[in-house]
């Protein structure tokens, strides 16, 4: 069965994992059904960390469009990733304000019980992030913080990204060849 995706890209820093996941997830091809949100301020960080405007390789949907697809539990979305996941668009989605598609997505996913992935790349952390991650944590996301692993040893920027993006896709149940604790690197 197709899986159902919603990847949001927030303003905060960390593009490239966006372009990273989106490009992973173009390679499944059929088996994934994705719908794209990009907030306010998205467009202009990616131009500025990435040197060219955003290409997405699914259809995009416009900030304020609530007859989105994704913005009612009823079109069976099952799974929202938002990367990069800035703090003011974390602290809306744990106290409830749906005032854009982004954050009403991402009600949706929680109202529906469904899977809400945050990949939070601002640091530090002052006690309201932590509450707020705490918050969407309990009401049923998981938090998966843009925070590269090294025991891969990446050679390249893309490698890094990589072992964040890889995690998001297992999490989703899309897993890609990548390193694998306790495996032998000829078995990935």
């Amino acid at each position: 069965m197709k899986k159902k995706i919603v990847v949001a890209i927030t303003g905060a820093s960390g593009s490239i994992y966006a372009q990273r996941l989106l490009g992973q997830l173009a390679s499944y091809g059929d088996e994934v059904e994705v719908g794209v949100v990009l907030s306010k301020n998205a467009p202009d960080v990616w131009q500025h960390e990435l040197g060219s405007p955003p290409e997405i390789p699914f259809p995009v949907y416009d900030r304020s469009d609530y007859r989105a697809p994704f913005a009612s539990g009823s079109a069976r979305y099952m799974h929202m990733v938002i990367i990069p996941c800035s703090m003011g668009t974390l602290g809306r989605i744990a106290h409830g304000i749906s005032d854009d598609l982004v954050t009403r997505s991402a009600d949706v996913m929680l109202k529906e019980r469904r899977q809400l992935i945050c990949v939070n790349r601002d640091t530090p952390l002052n006690l309201i992030h932590i509450e707020n991650m705490r918050t969407v944590t309990l009401a049923g996301g998981i938090m998966l913080p843009a925070m590269p692993s090294f025991y891969s040893k990446p050679a390249s920027m893309e490698e890094l990204v990589d072992t964040v993006t890889h995690r998001v896709l297992d999490m989703i149940g899309l897993p890609k060849p990548t390193f694998r604790w306790g495996v032998d690197q000829a078995d990935y």
